[in-house]
Formats: structure tokens, C-alpha cells, sequence
């Protein structure tokens, strides 16, 4: 039961705490998630990360899924997922109502205006993180290499960040797969 009532917390705060969206949900479910219940390590959030950013649909409702899921089962995934989408639904009928009857007020346009630097700075915070973490995984050449080819896929090219996203599982698994092979072979 405390599991249950621990998913439904970290899920709710996540959504009550993550105004504009998913991205700005992100690092607050990365601090529940992996910080202070530690359901995951950071490999193992990046990865249930990329994988959410590459499916259709809110990116917190995907990631407390499976989250939830992984950390209690069918009954975790819906405690999990519930958790995340009743904020949204009580401020959508609260706030939105209210704002909407005075959205031309300037309060109301300078909060709007001020909250986007502000999800600037935790995606900020969030990419460093993974960049620093990749010194491990990949090393800096090879991280700084991805990094590059991704913006020019994604800014130049104009190709979708989730068929990157994509491609680059597709290249990891492949390598890990050679890798595998490779010991495999060598040892026997």
C-alpha cells in the first residue's frame, strides 16, 4: 500500500508541479523517480525517456506508465497514470475558466511570459545531466558527435526528433548486439 501511495505522490507532484507541459515535467519526475524513491537508475530514465519521446501522446502520461508499471505492476500503471492526469484535469477546469475571463490583463500575460524561461532553464539542467552522464556511457567524443548530428538532423534537415530518436536505438541496439556477438565469439 505505501508503494501504491509513494507512485501516487511522485505522479501528482509531477503533474501539479510541471506547468507547460511535459517538458517542464520532466525533471521533476526525473528527481521522484530516480532522486528520492530510486524506482530507476539515470541509464534507466533516459532510456524509458527516449522510448516515450518516440510514441504519440503526452510524454508524463507515457512515462507513469510505464513507470508505474515497472515499479507495482497493472495496478501501479493506473495509480501512476491517474496521479498524473488529475492535475492537469482539476487546473483545466479551474484556471482555465478563470484565466480565459481575464486573459487580456497584463498579470496574466506576464505570468504566461515568465513561466518560459523558467522550463528553459530545467530542460537546460536535465540535458547537462544527461550530457555529463554520457562521459561514462559513450565518452565525449562520441556523445559530441550524436549531439551534432541530431541538430543538424532535427534543425537543418527538418527531420522528426522521434524518428531520430528512433534511428539512434536502433544504431545502439545494433552495436550492443555486435558487441555481444563479439564476446560471445572470443569466449568460446
Amino acid at each position: 500500500m505505501r508503494k501504491q501511495w509513494d507512485l501516487f505522490m511522485a505522479f501528482f507532484r509531477s503533474g501539479m508541479l510541471g506547468y507547460g507541459g511535459g517538458p517542464s515535467s520532466i525533471p521533476i519526475m526525473h528527481k521522484e523517480v530516480v532522486i528520492r524513491y530510486k524506482w530507476m537508475s539515470d541509464d534507466d530514465f533516459s532510456d524509458v525517456l527516449a522510448l516515450s519521446n518516440t510514441l504519440p501522446g503526452p510524454i508524463n502520461t507515457k512515462m507513469a506508465g510505464y513507470i508505474g508499471y515497472r515499479v507495482a505492476g497493472y495496478t501501479g500503471m493506473l495509480n501512476a497514470v491517474l496521479a498524473s492526469i488529475i492535475p492537469t484535469i482539476i487546473l483545466m477546469i479551474l484556471l482555465l475558466t478563470t484565466l480565459t475571463s481575464m486573459k487580456d490583463q497584463d498579470w496574466v500575460q506576464g505570468m504566461t511570459n515568465a513561466v518560459m524561461p523558467v522550463v528553459g532553464v530545467l530542460l537546460a539542467v536535465l540535458a547537462w545531466d544527461f550530457v555529463s552522464k554520457s562521459k561514462k556511457g559513450l565518452g565525449w567524443p562520441a556523445a559530441i558527435v550524436l549531439i551534432i548530428a541530431s541538430f543538424l538532423f532535427i534543425e537543418v534537415l527538418g527531420i522528426h526528433p522521434g524518428i531520430v530518436i528512433a534511428l539512434l536505438l536502433g544504431v545502439a541496439v545494433l552495436k550492443k548486439d555486435k558487441v555481444k556477438s563479439e564476446r560471445g565469439g572470443t569466449q568460446s
